[in-house]
């Protein structure tokens, strides 16, 4: 079996935190020796516990500045109820509407579109030729979107009116300087985006539209690359280790590593007393103990810790499952060549830290995707 060092992998990857948002994840790396950091009125959540108990057990505040949900809400110029801003009955609805659609018989109805997507758009490396794992995530995530919003519009094209629309809201949430205007181009870019998507392109349809292709198309191409350069391609290869190897990747790739929230009521997070009006950092990659903790499809970690990237309780992700399977079908896709990055460019303005573009090629001497 071919040895295994995750430090070039760990070393590349690090690249997508330290380029796109510097100041802020250096801030993150030095304050993560405790579970909970406050700094004036924000709180740094890094532990495990500490991070599930502020999803889980303190009130939150959807709709305040700097959270996921105001920036929804301005860039949707909506009066509210975009999912990420909604509370109480309203919000588990749409949830249990949402996770219906991308449970275990939903997510095998989308399959059958992006499986034969992949088997195309990965011949070239048969070829000798390359290809570029960043532009080959659009369409797949394109294409899951418009399926489960019953869209015909063009998959890449939503896919990339979802990446600007992201880029210029989600970013204005983050901690740092304003842009000017940001909010009116993030508004126009929402609209290109609700246009694009037809009759079904709703408040509701655009935001998922935004989460599920901003999360694909930074989260697919990271882990690839950290499969290629711990050379894990015969644990890829593997169809009873490769479930195991998808989870582990993406929980140290953890494609959302930032969630930012806001205390609705006073309490405690990790034996820390919480202000109502308080900001929370919640930095789902060290809770994951993405940080310390390589990915080992062998001996993995405890999924109650790994899946701390896709959220906790009524806060987790209702698109795990596919974000799992699907990347699973990309490493058994890739599996066969063996690839290795030829070149990867960070993406500094995207929403997600992520790549601009990575390409990869067959490693010489590969079985073949037909052997």
């Amino acid at each position: 079996m071919t040895t295994v060092s995750h430090a070039r992998a760990r070393r590349r990857d690090r690249r997508v935190y330290l380029y796109s948002h510097p100041l802020l994840f250096g801030l993150l790396a030095a304050t993560r020796g405790r579970p909970v950091r406050r700094l004036g009125g924000t709180l740094l959540v890094h532990g495990a516990q500490a991070y599930r108990e502020a999803l889980t057990r303190l009130p939150l505040d959807r709709t305040a500045a700097g959270t996921t949900g105001a920036a929804a809400r301005s860039a949707l110029r909506e009066g509210g109820g975009v999912l990420f801003d909604q509370e109480g009955g309203g919000h588990r609805a749409d949830r249990r509407s949402l996770a219906g659609a991308l449970g275990t018989a939903g997510v095998e109805e989308l399959r059958a579109g992006w499986q034969p997507l992949l088997v195309r758009r990965l011949a070239p490396l048969e070829r000798g030729g390359e290809v570029d794992l960043v532009d080959l995530a659009r369409e797949p995530s394109g294409s899951v979107v418009c399926a489960l919003l019953g869209s015909g519009a063009d998959p890449r094209e939503v896919a990339e009116a979802a990446g600007e629309a992201a880029a210029a809201s989600v970013r204005s949430h983050l901690p740092g300087p304003r842009r000017p205007r940001a909010e009116a181009t993030a508004a126009r870019a929402t609209d290109r985006l609700r246009l694009l998507l037809g009759p079904a392109g709703g408040a509701r349809a655009a935001m998922v539209a935004v989460a599920a292709v901003n999360t694909t198309v930074a989260a697919l191409p990271r882990a690839v690359a950290w499969c290629a350069d711990a050379r894990l391609w015969e644990h890829a290869a593997d169809g009873a280790l490769r479930p195991a190897l998808a989870d582990e990747l993406l929980r140290v790739t953890a494609a959302s590593p930032l969630l930012p929230r806001a205390a609705a009521a006073d309490g405690t997070v990790g034996g820390c007393p919480v202000r109502g009006g308080d900001r929370l950092l919640l930095v789902a990659r060290h809770a994951a103990a993405a940080h310390r903790r390589d990915p080992d499809a062998v001996r993995p970690a405890d999924p109650a810790v790994a899946r701390l990237v896709f959220g906790a309780g009524p806060h987790s992700c209702p698109g795990a499952r596919l974000a799992r399977v699907q990347l699973a079908d990309v490493l058994g896709a890739l599996a066969p060549y063996r690839p290795v990055v030829t070149r990867a460019r960070v993406d500094r303005g995207a929403a997600l830290p992520g790549w601009r573009a990575l390409t990869v090629r067959a490693r010489h001497g590969h079985a073949g995707a037909g052997s």
